[in-house]
């Protein structure tokens, strides 16, 4: 069997060398790195709320005095420190041990041996898993939505080196270092136990997932050069996206709840290990391959108004869900009393019908017009968003959630594919910047998100950020019809037509293009 076992290694060896230049297995290795990027990304959302809350929960006792309390306490003294949270005391000082109530209908009443006459009593509601200080739940706010943020933000700040890095040294060499730090940060939260190392590992997770989008999804746009492929190649990627997506918060919540913090970080570095090693074997990130030519820089890419207005849809339609991230969980624990499996579950819905949307779309778009697929979309995402407050259980969220995950779907594959799409069109063929630019845009929703999110939820309410953020996406869809004929320039009208009348002779289909009379007028299929 030892042999056996050789000889099907040595085989599977054989056919990673032979396919390592394979597009298949370039584009499951984005799918792969997306995966868990957002599985980080979203394992941390139903966790850090209720951990934070827990490990920032004070004792607070009521206490009654009918006689002064001794000036010395006995060997068999002991204080009760009572939990808010899980209704529970714990009990310090002599012998004594913990108490938690048995019978959460019954007060729970605890005296002190040590002074007789003083009694620490906490009376729960029957029945009640709800945190009792809304108050200090409220607070929480703030601080889980800027620890949420970090990662956004630093991921912003480190972009704009990342995309034309790419351009110098190739793509392989920086997905291998975002995996590095990915792997690092995913250890980070595994152990971590305060709010400042937790902050750390957020921040840190900035810069690994800036390497590793930027350069897979130029890495895909540079191998996938025909349109409609490349669509269908994004929307494949952008499909590890939603599954991390989709499995995070309840894979983050349902293993906090029954096995603790730790577990399920460790599982993600040990997937992580297995993504670095397919990285290190099929890119062979050693190498340095920069590209042929000079792209366009950064600074002319950004004052592109159609290159503008796709950052602007990926930014608006992921900012409705980044501020839900932080603050839905709080509001379902101050108002329906939800425990901590259903904080991620209640995410599940988005999840999955962002998964339905991203695989449906990244064909679709190109033969319906992507600037009508990301219009409604972003309506859709309004719409949603503003009927999330009107839910009074966790079954209230499953259609609102859905409608948001479904149409910030359509957004992204259909605004991922058009953002190559104008740099062929407009610019030079090098995609790290314009990748940069909509890897920046799909940060600042995440970052200005939870940040400023946070903040309202905290002064006017959870049902007011809703209502805004709804407004914003409503009245950003029209732009979208500027996208519809992009016009670009002569010269690059012309490499376009030569690209895809007689060069693509490979595998890809061709499109019908010919010249008409002396103005040499080119006609072919619309891109909407």
């Amino acid at each position: 069997m030892g042999i056996l076992d050789a000889v099907r290694q040595l085989k599977l060896i054989t056919w990673l060398r032979e396919e390592r230049q394979s597009r298949k297995l370039i584009l499951f290795i984005v799918f792969v790195a997306l995966l868990l990027d957002n599985m980080l990304l979203t394992v941390v959302v139903p966790i850090i709320p209720s951990y934070l809350y827990t490990m920032d929960d004070t004792p607070v006792p009521v206490v009654r005095n009918s006689t002064p309390a001794p000036q010395s306490s006995g060997p068999g003294s002991f204080q009760s420190i009572v939990s808010l949270y899980d209704n529970t005391v714990q009990v310090t000082g002599g012998n004594a041990t913990a108490q938690p109530s048995s019978d959460r209908n019954l007060p729970l009443s605890i005296a002190n041996t040590a002074a007789p006459t003083t009694q620490v009593t906490w009376t729960p509601q029957p029945g009640d898993d709800c945190p009792n200080s809304s108050k200090k739940l409220l607070n929480e706010n703030v601080k889980v939505g800027l620890l949420f943020a970090s990662k956004a933000t630093v991921q912003l700040i480190t972009n704009p080196f990342i995309g034309p890095l790419t351009n110098r040294i190739g793509y392989q060499l920086p997905i291998f270092i975002g995996f590095c730090i990915m792997f690092l940060s995913t250890i980070m939260f595994a152990f971590s136990s305060s709010y400042t190392l937790l902050f750390l590992a957020r921040s840190l997770q900035g810069v690994g997932s800036s390497c590793s989008s930027v350069a897979g999804m130029g890495m895909l746009a540079s191998v996938y050069t025909d349109d409609e492929e490349r669509g269908h190649a994004i929307g494949i990627a952008l499909g590890g996206l939603a599954l991390g997506v989709l499995v995070g918060p309840p894979f983050g919540s349902v293993m906090y709840e029954f096995v603790g913090k730790t577990a399920p970080f460790l599982i993600l570095a040990f997937l992580a290990l297995f993504d670095g090693a397919l990285q290190l074997f099929i890119l062979q990130p050693t190498k340095v391959e920069p590209e042929n030519q000079k792209g366009t820089s950064l600074i002319n890419l950004m004052k592109d108004p159609y290159i503008i207005i796709a950052a602007g849809a990926i930014c608006f339609g992921n900012m409705a869900i980044a501020m839900m991230e932080p603050t839905l969980p709080i509001w379902m624990m101050e108002t329906m009393c939800a425990r901590k499996w259903q904080l991620g579950v209640a995410f599940l819905p988005a999840s999955i019908s962002y998964l339905i949307g991203t695989n449906i779309f990244g064909t679709l778009a190109n033969k319906i017009g992507r600037w009508l697929c990301a219009m409604i979309g972003m309506f859709v995402v309004g719409l949603s968003v503003i009927c999330v407050p009107f839910a009074t259980n966790i079954y209230g969220l499953i259609i609102p959630n859905f409608g948001v995950g479904f149409a910030i779907g359509m957004v992204d594959s259909s605004m991922m594919p058009i953002m190559g799409y104008l740099v062929d069109l407009r610019h030079v063929s090098v995609y790290g910047s314009v990748y940069a630019i909509a890897d920046v845009a799909f940060c600042l929703g995440f970052a200005l998100g939870p940040s400023i999110g946070g903040s309202i939820a905290e002064n006017i309410g959870f049902p007011w950020l809703m209502t805004i953020i709804g407004i914003i996406d409503i009245l950003f869809a029209p732009l979208c019809i500027f996208l519809r004929n992009p016009p670009g320039q002569e010269e690059k009208i012309a490499i376009l037509m030569d690209s895809n009348c007689s060069m693509k002779t490979r595998s890809y289909s061709t499109q019908e293009c010919h010249n008409q009379g002396d103005d040499m007028e080119l006609e072919c299929d619309d891109y909407d």
